[in-house]
């Protein structure tokens, strides 16, 4: 009689605990993501330095949030941060291919998906109950800075080494165009970065999901 009340007891507390959570992000998406995160941070402050120094546009952007002080040391963190950047992110792309995530969520990318959910979004009516599926926005966004961080790594390559890499360089158009192209891809990671940061703020789960996976 014992045994069968402490068994009914130990069915009870079993019956009763929570599941564990689910993985919605592995391990290395985790740490590629806060690797590219720093890195981009670094490439967007002094990328705005160098920019100042020779500038495309009638502006500059203010000293208080440019990174390196002057042209030369702006260069070094830039470069630096430039083969983290590369190498870590082509860690993220291939994983992402090899493992099957990028097929299982972002793809497919339905126009009229894109812009039902974009409605939603701006009614403040789009669901976030399940954050292991991206909606339509979310995978046409992640699937473009993707895009985007490989045209701003090979617009800066062509940059860099316009010479040794004249190929690359005449794929963009030439030195000159190939800066226009390396700010225009800027300023889509920028504003996927804003877009980004604002939701993590709007559903605070997304963030302790790529911080603990769960």
């Amino acid at each position: 009689m014992h045994f069968g009340k402490l068994a009914r007891m130990v069915s009870s507390d079993t019956a009763t605990a929570p599941a564990p959570a689910a993985i919605v992000h592995p391990r290395w998406v985790r740490i590629t993501h806060w690797i590219n995160a720093a890195a981009t941070i670094v490439m967007i402050g002094s990328g705005w330095e160098i920019y100042n120094a020779s500038p495309l546009f009638g502006f500059t952007f203010p000293k208080s949030i440019t990174l390196g002080g002057w042209l030369a040391g702006a260069l070094l963190w830039h470069f630096a941060a430039m083969w983290v950047l590369a190498v870590n992110g082509l860690i993220y792309v291939v994983l992402g291919f090899v493992t099957g995530r990028f097929r299982r969520r972002l793809w497919p990318i339905r126009p009229s998906e894109v812009l039902a959910d974009t409605r939603a979004a701006l009614t403040f009516s789009l669901a976030h109950d399940n954050l292991s599926i991206y909606n339509s926005v979310q995978r046409l966004l992640y699937a473009a800075v993707i895009v985007a961080g490989v045209v701003i790594v090979l617009s800066g390559l062509a940059m860099w080494k316009p010479v040794q890499l004249q190929e690359l360089a005449a794929l963009f158009g030439g030195y000159d165009a190939a800066r226009y192209v390396h700010f225009f891809a800027m300023a889509a990671i920028v504003g996927f970065l804003a877009i980004h940061i604002v939701l993590a703020i709007a559903v605070p789960r997304s963030l302790r999901a790529i911080i603990t996976g769960r």
